[in-house]
Parts: C-alpha cells; structure tokens; sequence
C-alpha cells in the first residue's frame, strides 16, 4: 500500500485477478459437491473414492490460488521525481 495514484490500474487488475479466480474456485468446489454429496449419500461412491476427490479438489483450489502469486504489474512503475 503506497499512495502512489499511478498504482491503481495495477490494484485493479490484481483485484479482477482475484475476483475471477475465487468465482472459479467456489465453482468448481460447488460442482464437486453437487455430484459427490448425492453419490456418496446413495452409496455409488466408496468412501476411500470420496475422500480423495475431497483432497484432490482441495489441492485443485489452493494450487488455482497460487497462480496469483505469479502476478507482475504489466509495466514498471515510475518512481517520482523529487
């Protein structure tokens, strides 16, 4: 956080990035549990099958997360004049 106004574009796009990479990971973590829940709760899915796709989707989320560490600002900053 600096209050360098030449820096908002760039809070902008890391904001979008974050945004658009939480709405894919609540739409693949709801999607796991719209198919997994109703299987497993009928018995079609073994309880060892369950619990690994629940780790696998895990790590799925976390690894998609991480992606927005590999975040650069698109071009330097200038730093101001004094």
């Amino acid at each position: 956080m600096r209050g360098d106004l030449r820096l908002v574009p760039q809070a902008i796009d890391i904001a979008r990035r974050t945004y658009s990479t939480l709405r894919q990971n609540l739409f693949w973590a709801f999607l796991f549990n719209l198919l997994g829940i109703p299987l497993a709760a009928l018995g079609l899915l073994s309880p060892v099958v369950a619990g690994a796709a629940m780790a696998f989707s895990s790590v799925c989320v976390v690894s998609n997360a991480l992606w927005l560490s590999r975040w650069r600002p698109q071009g330097p900053a200038k730093e101001p004049e004094r």
